[in-house]
């Protein structure tokens, strides 16, 4: 019977509606025009001054009712009221009979000069007319007067009522809600499919989420032994690693309510309005707790204090900040309601945020490595309608090292584009191999004019980079190299790094050396170099300088380092060395450039017959492979290493 009962629908209450407020509204206000003689049928005749003295000295007239000093109304006798001239003087109605209402009505102006005038009139002409006098109250005019008032309370009351009750939403209603946390709540009634089944990888990420879960679903597993709710995790990992996606995993895993918001919501133009709104967002939370808040791109609001306010004035971002360190770690401390962050700068943080007590566990999500890169991709290629069958996702796993779960769906993404921009009736393995250049490289400019001589000195100088990166044992195995331009590049090489997890001078070296392989190229062949190196140059200038200046490995320098992982020295406008050491810096980062490009001249000068063929034979197909390669050099005389499958 409970079960029926509470499946019954319960019979809908009327709802108030405001139509009837201003029926009745209209009601009094036709109401008072009606009494106040506003319908017209009992209005008494105008007349004049002058009119109103013949009537008096005839005898017409019974009363004069002098009425605030200004108005006369005239009441006529009984003879006079048959006479012809005064039929039409008033009307009678149903709120006013006519024995009631006056006969005339007029304004004088003096009062003592219009008393001197009747009185004169009746004296001279013996007459028994009777002078009164009354005061009368305008009703319009203290409606009128008390309107701002009444306007004023029913605004401010209407304002009250909206706020209170946080409805409203839309352009009408947002400013009445401005102090309201704008989380979106999750929770078992939401259809939320993501599980942490859909989060490849990340396992070690994975595993700390999931206890904070299990420890929402089974408290008593943890509480049993003296153990305590975390009050935060915060997500910490490159772009597109998988934090806000792990989110989603908890909010379909946990089936406790899920407030989802986004730091900047809490950032407004007013003053207030963000400490207001994690003040209101915390109290949704603990009022459905057990629950879980999340904020993505904390960093919006959990900058360290006091970096960018150098005017010394209110900082709306560090009161917001100042309430949300409160709400998670104060004296009015929330139970079972957990906080989970995510941000890609954590250096730029406020300390008091990552404190224990606040943010009790900091979660490193890191770019997906081969095995990782595999599971991902077998999470993308699910939602491709058909696939080769033959396609080897280790292959695809091995082809980008690099790349971030964010990276691995668009990849998938444009293979399926690619596939139908061709008329493919199926995703195939080419697809994907021009989805990565895609990514890398960018879109193919076939038709961007290139003169002769320029697509002649892109041939060698990309020729240059193939060579020494084949000659040097720590560079990285080449893929394919080609000249036609893409994105901003006029030629390109694909390599396929290592994967390190420590890096030793040698082969940075090694990686510095092929890099400057191009401009080598261009300065044996044609005895002179080209802008074509800019990027290259940037790359070799910045590991010179991460070389010297952060991991120690310069002999001058020394084991120093003067890297800030507080991210403070940003901030700072001097330099943490001397002038003098700056000098060192500056020419030990020259120097290991310099040796590095004269090592690439002198494998290229050693090479030049084997250099020339590969641009030429650049130039004629435009594209070549690692077997081109090594049908002009031979193979490697280094070791074999793991290496991709070769695109034929």
């Amino acid at each position: 019977m409970s079960k029926e009962k509470k499946n019954t629908p319960q019979p809908s209450k009327p709802k108030f509606s405001n139509w009837w407020i201003y029926g009745l509204i209209a009601v009094l206000f036709i109401t008072i025009s009606l009494f106040n003689g506003g319908s017209g049928l009992n209005e008494p005749k105008k007349t004049s001054l002058y009119q109103f003295k013949e009537y008096l000295k005839d005898g017409d007239v019974a009363n004069i009712e002098i009425v605030n000093k200004r108005i006369a109304k005239v009441y006529l006798t009984a003879e006079a009221e048959t006479k012809e001239v005064h039929k039409k003087g008033k009307n009678s109605s149903f709120l006013a009979p006519a024995a009631a209402a006056p006969d005339y009505k007029f304004e004088f102006g003096d009062l003592q000069n219009f008393e001197n005038d009747i009185n004169t009139v009746i004296a001279d002409n013996s007459l028994d007319t009777r002078v009164t006098y009354d005061t009368e109250g305008d009703l319009w005019g203290m409606i009128a007067s008390f309107l701002p008032f009444i306007l004023i309370i029913g605004i401010w009351i209407f304002i009250m009522r909206r706020m209170s009750s946080g409805g409203g939403g839309g352009p009408g209603g947002q400013i009445f809600n401005i102090g309201k946390s704008k989380a979106k709540l999750f929770d078992e009634k939401t259809d939320i499919k993501t599980s942490f089944k859909d989060v490849a990888g990340l396992e070690g990420a994975k595993e700390e989420i999931q206890e904070i879960v299990d420890f929402l679903k089974n408290p008593e597993k943890y509480t049993s032994l003296g153990g305590k709710i975390p009050k935060g995790a915060l997500l910490v990992g490159q772009p597109g690693t998988g934090k806000t996606l792990l989110a989603k995993a908890v909010a379909g895993e946990a089936k406790v309510p899920f407030f989802s918001l986004s730091g900047s919501d809490f950032v407004e133009m007013f003053v207030g309005v963000g400490a207001s709104r994690v003040r209101d967002l915390f109290k949704q939370a603990k009022e459905k707790s057990p629950s879980i808040i999340f904020i993505d791109e904390i960093d919006a609001i959990g900058r360290a204090r006091g970096k960018n306010n150098f005017s010394g004035s209110n900082d709306e971002r560090e009161n917001t900040l100042n309430q949300l360190l409160t709400e998670m770690d104060g004296f009015g401390t929330n139970t079972n309601v957990i906080v989970l962050a995510a941000t890609n700068r954590a250096d730029v943080l406020d300390k008091a945020l990552m404190r224990a007590g606040r943010f009790d566990r900091q979660i490193y999500v890191d770019l997906p490595d081969v095995r990782e890169r595999k599971e991902i991709f077998e999470v993308h290629l699910r939602p491709l309608k058909k696939i080769e069958d033959e396609l080897d996702v280790d292959f695809l796993a091995k082809q980008t090292p690099g790349f971030s779960g964010a990276d691995i769906a668009n990849m998938c993404n444009e293979a399926a584009l690619i596939a139908a921009r061709k008329g493919n009736k199926v995703v195939g393995k080419q697809d994907f191999l021009d989805a990565v250049d895609r990514i890398v490289g960018g879109l193919e400019k076939k038709n961007k004019i290139i003169t002769p001589d320029e697509k002649r000195a892109i041939a060698f100088h990309e020729a240059g980079h193939a060579t020494v990166s084949w000659m040097l044992e720590h560079a990285a195995p080449l893929v394919k190299v080609t000249i036609v331009p893409r994105g901003q590049s006029l030629g390109a090489a694909w390599y396929l790094p290592e994967e390190r997890l420590i890096v030793r001078p040698e082969q940075m070296l090694d990686e510095m050396c092929a890099a400057l392989g191009g401009r080598a190229a261009e300065k044996v062949i044609f005895n002179k170099i080209s802008t074509g190196a800019l990027s290259d140059l940037e790359k070799v200038t910045k590991q010179a300088r991460m070389m010297v200046t952060v991991y120690g490995l310069n002999d001058k320098v020394g084991n120093l380092t003067y890297y800030d992982s507080t991210g403070q020295a940003d901030n700072s406008f001097n330099k943490p060395y001397s002038e003098k050491t700056a000098e060192i810096i500056d020419k030990e980062i020259s120097q290991i450039i310099e040796k590095q490009y004269q090592r690439a001249i002198d494998l290229l000068e050693k090479n030049k017959d084997k250099l020339t063929e590969l641009a030429e034979y650049l130039l004629d197909k435009e594209v070549i492979f690692k077997d081109n390669l090594e049908d002009i050099f031979g193979e490697r005389p280094f070791g074999k290493k793991e290496a991709p499958e070769v695109i034929a």
